[in-house]
């Protein structure tokens, strides 16, 4: 009997997917439940499993495009299991194993180090081997242009002048290579440009003095991970600080929806993240009730989900407001755009020294831009400005994330 596999439904929204990946060849006996191929939709990548064991036949091919429904493969659940003899031979039948026959020892002449050939040796001229010498060049990167292969000067200098071009490769190239764009990067790109089209968007921006989270993870970094078995960075800081900050000014932490502002009593933080296929924003869940630590470990488990393109739908789906990192790869300054349908997205960026006027003096300071990129439709620039603002002291003051405030003023009610 042949089992058709089908597409599933993975959304309600999503009516194709792309074959990325058979895991299984044509022809391979299946146990029940094994993971057979990676799908990828618009929105996650997400794997199809045997309903029953038996044999594949494969019907679809890597890169197709496949309706929901369709039939990626069957497996003939009549063919028998091919007999496998995994035992281990009865001590019995066992023999002892041949003693290793002794190494061949050749002559010391024979015996030559495998070493790069020695400046002497090289076919070059004069010259050449001694800018060889002295600059220490990798001979492989040098294409010769000699008579019968010999290495000139201008060889040695154009390898100089060119580090890391492949030899016998041309300097300039004019060729074109057309790479059909995935579900993930369609979807970015569409929700981009709507987000651009459809939003009043603008963003203000603020600094933040980073010495005291610092210095508290320089302190408290051995310990907090021994204790928690989670490393202590900066986006639990970060992500506690927007909470905060969300539940003081909730048009931030909401979204338009018609002629309605739907308003959120709790902080689904999505945090973006840069995966194979492209941008991902997993959702760390009501982030307002958690610890520092199960904050770290949520954003740990969500990045290596994105980076193994195993996040689900509902991992991405549902977010209230984004937190993005571009100092990660080294950004100083961005506007980065809003993650619809909400209405605003938190930008950090890379912490640099820099000298700071501190009580009248000069003071070098690890500092770090921030930016509020928000939807003027519903936030106005008094609460962007003081949304950023709070963060910011929040990030300065990092006792201020226990309560929210000061623990003296929390202590006496004030």
């Amino acid at each position: 009997m042949a089992l058709e596999i089908k597409v599933p439904t993975v959304g309600e929204s999503i009516t194709e997917v792309t074959l990325v990946k058979w895991l299984k060849k044509d022809g391979d006996y299946l146990e029940r439940d094994e993971v057979i191929a990676e799908l990828e939709s618009e929105k996650a990548t997400f794997e199809i499993n045997a309903e029953q064991a038996g044999v594949l036949k494969t019907l679809a091919k890597e890169g197709d495009t496949l309706k929901i429904g369709d039939i990626a493969c069957s497996i003939d659940t009549d063919a028998a299991k091919p007999a496998t003899n995994n035992e281990p031979p009865s001590i019995s039948n066992q023999q002892a194993p041949p003693a290793p026959a002794p190494a061949e020892v050749k002559p010391a002449e024979e015996q030559k180090p495998v070493t790069d050939a020695p400046v002497s040796e090289i076919k070059a001229t004069p010259v050449a081997a001694a800018i060889i010498a002295d600059k220490k060049v990798d001979t492989k990167t040098i294409t010769p242009s000699g008579d019968g292969g010999k290495i000139m000067k201008q060889d040695v200098m154009a390898a100089l002048q060119n580090p890391g071009r492949v030899p016998g490769a041309p300097m300039f190239s004019r060729n074109d290579r057309p790479e059909k764009m995935s579900n993930l990067r369609k979807t970015i790109s569409r929700r981009l440009v709507e987000a651009k089209n459809t939003t009043a968007m603008l963003t203000t921006f603020n600094e933040v003095d980073m010495s005291r989270i610092m210095e508290l993870r320089k302190l408290y970094k051995e310990t907090f991970t021994k204790t928690h078995g989670v490393g202590l960075g900066f986006m639990s800081f970060f992500t506690k600080a927007c909470t905060f900050a969300l539940q003081e000014w909730p048009s931030v932490n909401a979204y338009i929806d018609g002629e309605n502002i739907v308003y959120h009593n709790y902080c689904d933080i999505s945090i973006a993240v840069s995966a194979p296929k492209g941008l991902v924003v997993p959702v760390i869940r009501n982030a307002e009730s958690l610890s520092m630590a199960e904050i770290e470990k949520k954003v740990i488990e969500l990045a290596g989900k994105a980076k193994e393109s195993k996040l689900t739908i509902e991992e991405m789906t549902g977010g209230t407001f984004t937190i993005t990192n571009g100092g990660v790869f080294g950004s100083m300054m961005s506007t980065p755009i809003i993650n619809l349908p909400q209405s605003a997205i938190l930008g950090m960026h890379n912490i640099i020294e820099r000298p700071m006027a501190v009580n009248g003096q000069v003071v070098i300071k690890p500092m770090m831009y921030v930016a509020l990129s928000y939807d003027h439709r519903i936030i106005d620039g008094r609460e962007s400005v003081s949304f950023l603002v709070r963060v910011k002291t929040l990030l300065e003051n990092p006792e201020l994330l226990l309560f929210g405030k000061d623990p003296i003023k929390s202590l006496l009610e004030l």
